[in-house]
């Protein structure tokens, strides 16, 4: 599984593996979960090696990575831990932050690229006009990482006189703007620290606000690449990395184990052999076509092209299909390891949570499904699909 291809831009590839070990062994003592969210420490030594700058462009410090390139580094972080990978799959904000005016990504951007963002955005809660910007209150779930966030942002419906003016927009502040409340209680992934942002009457520049999903104005080619399919693709690929942790710690076990019954060990039983190979397979073939559609897209844009709708469903579809087949492997890997995998702090056990809480995030959704097939037959997929 370790064919991952990060040493084109991560600055250190012995520093990432070294921090992989550590991020392991700290998880697997329960620290980010029972926590519930990555400490501070593990946030700094993201933003070393290059997460929060990857797709920030060069003229601001940035890296200005491919797609593939950041999501194979967020599968080996996964690989280490479900819960960073996911908190660090964020680094993907500047197709968020690159709908901001050019003089705001100035000031942003102007003393580090390394900047941490988190999110709430749903429901978009009314923000009164002002002469001087937009008053902002309300609250907002699933902000994943803001705990070590250093600006935050939420979904803002701009009011006047009572009525909505526009499009849903997001407001960007400070993370100390916004007040945590640590409400994130979950059966996997509980190390994102996916609490509530609540804010209370803070005004903000309407600089410093964007309609969600208006296309950047920014030149560089990654502000072509469609924002809404890599904010699924760098979620899709934290149930990917964590499958191949599955695959990778039943091959360590499966030699060594013997049922307590007397039976032989694992590895040597015909119908483990059996089901492991056709599990493997399934995911390598998922994991595959996840690429292959990145790439597709990203070389079409490269070329100065627009992506086709059928290219850009593909990679909604190929994220819905990656991630159900990481948690059917994660589930069989627990299956095959038999009862000492039930534990509660066991890997596996973690394994299947994270990856079964993966395929409850709305962009994996059986819409995307019928949508996807909508496409198929040259029929327009609902609103907000591509």
């Amino acid at each position: 599984m370790n064919d991952l291809s990060t040493k084109d831009f991560v600055r250190d590839e012995a520093e990432l593996d070294v921090l992989c070990q550590e991020i392991r062994q700290r998880a697997l003592t329960g620290e980010f979960d029972n926590q519930a969210y990555v400490t501070q420490d593990i946030i700094d030594k993201l933003k070393k090696i290059g997460v929060y700058r990857a797709f920030v462009p060069k003229r601001f410090g940035g890296d200005e990575i491919s797609p593939r390139q950041f999501c194979e580094l967020i599968e080996k972080l996964s690989m280490a831990d479900g819960s960073v990978g996911w908190v660090a799959s964020f680094g993907m904000s500047p197709a968020y932050l690159g709908s901001l005016p050019e003089e705001t990504l100035q000031v942003l951007y102007k003393d580090s690229p390394d900047i941490v963002f988190a999110g709430g955005i749903f429901p978009p809660q009314p923000a009164e006009i002002t002469d001087k910007g937009v008053l902002v209150k309300g609250r907002w779930k699933f902000s994943s990482g803001c705990m070590g966030a250093d600006i935050v942002g939420v979904g803002i419906s701009p009011q006047k006189d009572n009525e909505a003016q526009g499009l849903p927009r997001m407001a960007v502040m400070p993370a100390h703007k916004a007040k945590i409340e640590m409400t994130w209680d979950t059966v996997g992934l509980k190390g994102t620290g996916s609490h509530d942002l609540v804010v209370d009457n803070v005004l903000i520049e309407k600089a410093w606000t964007f309609v969600r999903g208006e296309p950047s104005k920014l030149p560089e080619p990654f502000f072509k690449y469609p924002s809404l399919s890599l904010a699924t693709q760098v979620l899709t690929v934290v149930g990917i990395g964590v499958a191949a942790a599955a695959l990778d710690e039943f091959k360590k076990l499966a030699p060594g184990k013997a049922s307590i019954t007397g039976g032989s060990e694992i590895a040597n039983r015909p119908v483990t052999q059996y089901e492991y190979a056709q599990y493997e397979a399934e995911f390598l073939a998922a994991r595959t076509w996840f690429y292959q559609t990145i790439d597709v897209v990203w070389e079409t844009i490269l070329e100065g092209n627009t992506p086709t709708t059928e290219q850009v469903s593909n990679m909604r579809l190929s994220c819905t299909h990656a991630a159900r087949v990481a948690a059917r492997v994660a589930r069989k890997m627990q299956m095959l390891a038999g009862m000492t995998a039930i534990y509660t702090n066991h890997p596996f056990s973690r394994y299947v949570n994270d990856t079964n809480v993966v395929t409850q995030h709305a962009f994996m959704g059986d819409a995307t499904l019928q949508n996807a097939g909508s496409v198929s037959f040259g029929l327009k997929p609902t609103p907000g699909y591509l």
